[in-house]
């Protein structure tokens, strides 16, 4: 097809036209699906079901998971998610509830009322305090710094990470500057991993906050949609490599392996942070439920039996995501221009770029006509967009008969919309 830029109004006007009588036909189907979140879906939350049938409750050295104790988990679920994780001692790891972005919620408090075992002072007493977000990222990080009173700064996502020499630049001599963003593996929305250059310079920058933090989301780090897993370099490794061992703060669950919300969290960092982290968690908490912890070590097991485990959730997903590529290309890859997209190898998200001023209104289209999906402009701090070209895909939860009927109505909104703002100008 003819590019759209080339085009004359009347031809503008004729292909509209034609979309919108595409639109209309789908209106007409009354589709009712949710797209706006990354949700595993029926058959993979089955593939947990025998997770459920754990009879007996007594962990090694006879611990009984039904009673009070061991706040910082039992010792076989430390051992697990040092596995899982590539820590290098269980006694790095806290196991937390159900969690993740909770257990975030709570450091980032920590750093406020009370600072980390590097602060000067606690994150309250500072004056403008900021915190660095990769963009597009994950809207929920951000609504966490947001509620805390940080100012958020957008650093551009490249392939191989944060661009570093934008992130140097502003951590060298601003002390307000308390942190940053990461999901190194397969991130959200793009999908991209951080490169060894990336995860290096994080650990061995310069920073004017003594007690700048990286808090490292690894949620997506056994999560591959090919027969590779990408393995980053280990950040905890690297930040004590280079004198900066109390820098990272690193984080996963088995959310999207087993149960998303009924899951095991855990926080990995330097031991002189953890003994920190306990000293405080242990006034808000006596323990966390240990009965999960053991449900999920005997029925995972270990990094290899995770990664066997997650192959079965591969074959489930990974064709939704080849099936909206490939509609992406027939629909939106014959008209040069108006879109491109990320192909991403893990994780649960690709992103769709449209026209600039476009993203909304496809948004908007898409929900008149059923599909609801994640509202344009999350994946960036406040929910703004500057280019209103972004839209995060969540292919993971429809079926595929589902999917490809939403994915086929997305590229006409996409059309409708790079059409109409055309027209306008």
């Amino acid at each position: 097809m003819k590019e759209y830029g080339s085009m004359d109004r009347a031809a503008l006007e004729a292909e509209l036209s034609f979309q919108q009588s595409q639109y209309d036909a789908f209106k007409q189907k009354g589709l009712k699906l949710d797209m706006s979140r990354g949700k595993p879906c029926p058959e993979q939350l089955d593939l947990s079901a025998d997770m459920m049938k754990l009879e007996n409750y007594i962990g090694e050295n006879g611990v009984d998971t039904r009673n009070y104790g061991y706040l910082e988990g039992i010792p076989e679920a430390r051992r697990f998610f040092a596995d899982v994780m590539r820590v290098p001692s269980p006694e790095q790891v806290l196991v937390c509830g159900n969690s993740a972005l909770s257990t975030m919620y709570y450091l980032i408090d920590l750093g406020w009322r009370v600072g980390f075992v590097d602060s000067i002072r606690p994150w309250r007493f500072c004056t403008n305090i900021k915190f660095l977000c990769p963009t597009p990222g994950y809207d929920r990080h951000f609504k966490v710094t947001e509620y805390f009173g940080f100012q958020l700064i957008p650093v551009p996502m490249l392939e191989t990470g944060p661009d570093m020499d934008v992130v140097e630049r502003l951590v060298k001599d601003d002390d307000s500057v308390k942190g940053i963003w990461c999901v190194p593996v397969y991130s959200n929305p793009d999908g991209y991993s951080y490169s060894d250059d990336t995860v290096r310079r994080l650990a061995a920058m310069e920073t004017a906050a003594p007690d700048f933090k990286i808090f490292w989301d690894d949620a997506y780090c056994v999560h591959t949609l090919t027969d590779e897993v990408y393995e980053v370099l280990p950040i905890l490794e690297e930040c004590a490599k280079t004198g900066h061992p109390d820098r990272a703060m690193m984080f996963c669950s088995t959310s999207k392996m087993t149960f998303p919300g009924a899951g095991v969290a855990a926080v990995a960092t330097s031991r002189k942070s953890v003994e920190h982290i306990l000293r405080n968690m242990s006034s808000m908490i006596i323990s966390y439920d240990k009965m999960n912890q053991l449900r999920h070590v005997r029925f995972l097991k270990d990094r290899k039996g995770v990664l066997e485990h997650m192959a079965k959730h591969r074959a489930i997903i990974a064709p939704k995501f080849e099936l909206v590529k490939e509609t992406f290309t027939r629909e939106l890859g014959s008209c040069p221009g108006i879109a491109h997209w990320t192909d991403p190898k893990g994780g649960y998200f690709l992103s769709l770029y449209v026209m600039d001023g476009c993203a909304k209104r496809t948004v908007e289209l898409c929900k008149q006509a059923g599909v609801v999906l994640t509202p344009a402009g999350a994946a960036y701090p406040y929910g703004i967009d500057p280019h209103d070209h972004h839209l995060r895909i969540a292919p993971t939860y429809p079926s595929l008969a589902e999917l490809e009927q939403a994915a086929t109505l997305l590229c006409i909104c996409v059309r409708i919309a790079t059409l109409e703002k055309l027209l306008a100008k």
